[in-house]
Order: C-alpha cells, then sequence, then structure tokens
C-alpha cells in the first residue's frame, strides 16, 4: 500500500510541474490508450538532436510512466494492514510447526518434527512422541480410573503432583552420598515446581504445573517438565510434556509449552 501512496504523490507532483515537458505529457496520458511504455519513449525522443538529453525531463517522463502504472493497478487483497507481514501470494502462512491429534477423549497440538515412540513410561500411558535427536524432549497423555469428580478433589495442583510424583522419575541410586551440588545427604534427585496454576477451560478445571528437575549425574543440568491434568466421566487424564534444561533454552521451550498448553479433553 506504501509504494502505490509514493507512486501517486509523485504522479501529482510531475503534472502540476509548469513546463513543456509536463504539459506535453499530459497531451499523451488523455488518449484512453493505457500504453505507458509509449510515453517513456516520446518523452525520450523529444530532443533527437542532442546528445545530452534534459534530466529534468528524463525523470519527469518516468515519474508519469510509474504514476500511470500506480493508478491502472489494482489493489491486491494481499496488501498487509499495519503491522502486519505482507502476504504476497494472497494464502494464509500454515502453521507447519504442529500437528493436530484427537485421541479417545482428547486432542493436543504435537511438534511436527516429533515422532511417535512406543516406550511405555507410566501407568495408562496411551500416546508418547519424542524429538528424533533427542529422545529428552518428549510428550506423553496417560488416561487412568478415578473415583474424583474433578481435579480439585485431589487438593491443590501441589498436592495433586505429591500423588502422582512417579511422573517425574524415581530416584535409583539408594546409596549413601554426601551433600555435593545443591542435592540433600542422600538424595541424587530434586524436583522444584516453578509455577502452578488452575485454570477453567469450557467449564472443565485444569491444573497446570510447571516443574524443574535436576540429577546428579545429569547432562542437560535438568529437565522442565510441564504437567496439564484434569477429571472426566470417571477417568484422569495428564498430559506431560518435557525437554532437557539446555534445549530447552535453544528453541526447544516453544514445541514443550504449546503442546501441554494445547491439551483439551472433551
Amino acid at each position: 500500500m506504501a509504494s502505490s501512496t509514493t507512486c501517486f504523490l509523485h504522479h501529482h507532483r510531475a503534472l502540476s510541474t509548469p513546463s513543456r515537458t509536463s504539459s506535453s505529457s499530459s497531451r499523451q496520458l488523455s488518449p484512453p490508450n493505457n500504453k505507458p511504455a509509449q510515453l517513456l519513449i516520446r518523452a525520450a525522443q523529444k530532443h533527437p538532436s542532442s546528445d545530452h538529453q534534459d534530466p529534468v525531463s528524463r525523470r519527469l517522463a518516468l515519474t508519469v510512466l510509474i504514476g500511470a502504472a500506480a493508478i491502472g493497478t489494482k489493489v491486491s487483497p494481499a496488501d498487509a494492514a499495519y503491522g502486519e507481514a505482507a502476504n504476497v501470494f494472497g494464502k494464509p502462512k500454515a502453521n507447519t510447526d504442529f500437528l493436530a491429534y484427537n485421541g479417545e477423549g482428547f486432542k493436543l497440538l504435537i511438534p511436527a518434527k516429533w515422532n511417535p515412540s512406543k516406550e511405555v513410561e507410566f501407568p495408562g500411558q496411551v500416546l508418547r512422541y519424542e524429538d528424533n535427536f533427542d529422545s529428552n524432549s518428549n510428550v506423553s497423555v496417560m488416561v487412568t480410573p478415578t473415583d474424583k469428580k474433578s481435579i480439585i478433589d485431589y487438593g491443590s495442583p501441589e498436592q495433586f503432583l505429591a500423588q502422582v510424583d512417579y511422573l517425574l522419575g524415581k530416584q535409583a541410586y539408594s546409596g549413601k552420598t554426601e551433600s555435593e551440588g545443591g542435592f540433600d545427604p542422600d538424595a541424587v534427585a530434586t524436583a522444584n515446581i516453578l509455577e502452578s496454576a488452575s485454570p477453567t477451560v469450557n467449564g472443565k478445571q485444569y491444573y497446570s504445573l510447571s516443574v524443574l528437575t535436576r540429577t546428579a549425574d545429569g547432562d542437560e543440568g535438568g529437565k522442565h517438565q510441564l504437567i496439564t491434568a484434569t477429571v472426566s466421566n470417571g477417568k484422569l487424564y495428564i498430559c506431560k510434556a518435557q525437554a532437557g534444561d539446555k534445549r530447552w533454552f535453544k528453541g526447544a521451550r516453544k514445541f514443550v509449552e504449546s503442546a501441554a498448553s494445547s491439551f483439551n479433553v472433551a
């Protein structure tokens, strides 16, 4: 839109310039033959006997040509509004970073570059996708029976997490250790809740938790684990998406957060 406006302003200025070339060009613009190329040629040949044509005439001829082309150009629907990126092909850009997944009673977005995995980590696991370059980046969905009517029947988000702490992984080592690297004596793993929330979506209560887990022998600096859970029709639905700390800050965060926040139960 900006380019069309600029051309129009130049055109107006050219036609209002008091000169012989301007009037000549105006007379040639009046016939409705729409041949801007001829305008340029005629203006350039106005002084055939001179080796050095008047630069003002050349600029004027070019301005008239551009202005005529701008007036005859129809504004495309692809012209962008202020603050938007122009779409020169006239079609909306599709988000190819994620694929919609519709499961039994739930749906979510899965990173397009993640592949299905046959590994079963948790009870009731019905889905698992992982980054084919790094299995630490993955998303799982678990569905298990429950006698609870709502997710709030488990208590607070933190109390709920304590009842499903198997999602964070169990400490495999049970020997004696010294306090080192921020870990308590005899402990080689820690879990810290960074954020928790209890949003309501379509009348259904959810729990969302962001947890950072660390292990003494880990090489990722820890794992960011996002857990989203709700209860529906006598079933507990849990989505867990995670990525290693290093990859989290190198772009994996967008995929993990989008997968967890898109989890929706019917």
